[in-house]
């Protein structure tokens, strides 16, 4: 019953960012829509028709079947997935795309209430091309990828928001989970280093040490980290989700300085 109340409230998760994210499509203004995101190749509605083509297919429609062209933002077979959802719907407004994410929502959302998943190592009926993920990857997967494709789209606009509400914090705990993995085998310094970031505008910090087995572990608030990284909400989403360079934020050292900047540096961890 625990696993179950558990992925319980993360479909609860994705639903409000369903909710936000629909909301915000449906009042970008039409000279907008073309507008250039931080991710290569997409504009602000590809992000829309991006999310309307994942949602869709985990509401049973079928996979898209277009020609997809060689294109410098198209770096490996999940690139070539993502992008024919994208131009399969390269001529649909804004409004119909926001419909389809809706009812495409509504139809899973009904099915995850008539048989709601109990455990979380099982295997959904429908994934995103097929990669083999069970439940607990999928949502806790999803409400994270909508989320961010709202800030995607919040920063081309320049309409910031969306960050003081539960799909916020979930995506902010999911990226920080791989801060263990970028020090102990991206950054990978001495057994005993310790680096704490501080999220200056969220209240939020994460401490991360390398163990006397030389692993990277989460630990508990360090006093006296051999690197303090203080950042903001965004400038770590920007990092985490590999949507900006580290030259494009604005953070603070405290310590070792070639140790905290080679963190940022690896920090693209967005699944």
């Amino acid at each position: 019953m625990k696993d179950a109340a558990r992925l319980a409230g993360l479909v609860e998760t994705w639903r409000s960012a369903i909710d936000a994210f629909v909301a915000l499509a449906r009042e970008i203004p039409a000279d907008q829509w073309d507008l250039p995101t931080d991710l290569d190749g997409w504009s602000v509605k590809d992000n829309v028709a991006h999310t309307a083509h994942l949602e869709a297919v985990l509401a049973g429609a079928p996979e898209e079947t277009v020609a997809v062209d060689p294109a410098p933002h198209i770096k490996d077979l999940t690139g070539f997935y993502t992008e024919q959802g994208v131009l399969a719907r390269r001529d649909q407004d804004m409004a119909t795309l926001a419909d389809e994410i809706e009812r495409a929502a509504a139809t899973r959302y009904a099915e995850l209430q008539a048989d709601p998943p109990q455990d979380g190592t099982a295997m959904p009926p429908r994934t995103p091309g097929s990669v083999p993920w069970n439940y607990d990857t999928l949502l806790n997967n999803r409400p994270l990828d909508v989320w961010m494709h709202e800030q995607d789209i919040r920063r081309a606009i320049g309409v910031p928001g969306g960050y003081d509400g539960p799909t916020a914090a979930h995506s902010l705990r999911r990226l920080a989970g791989g801060l263990p993995m970028v020090l102990g085998k991206r950054v990978a310094p001495p057994v005993g280093t310790g680096v704490r970031i501080d999220l200056s505008d969220a209240g939020t910090s994460w401490s991360v040490a390398i163990g006397e087995d030389g692993r990277a572990a989460r630990i508990e608030r360090l006093q006296d980290p051999t690197t303090l990284i203080t950042l903001t909400a965004e400038e770590f989403v920007v990092l985490a989700g590999g949507r900006r360079a580290v030259d494009a934020t604005s953070p603070t050292y405290a310590g070792d300085v070639e140790l905290g900047r080679a963190l940022l540096e690896n920090l693209s961890v967005t699944p």
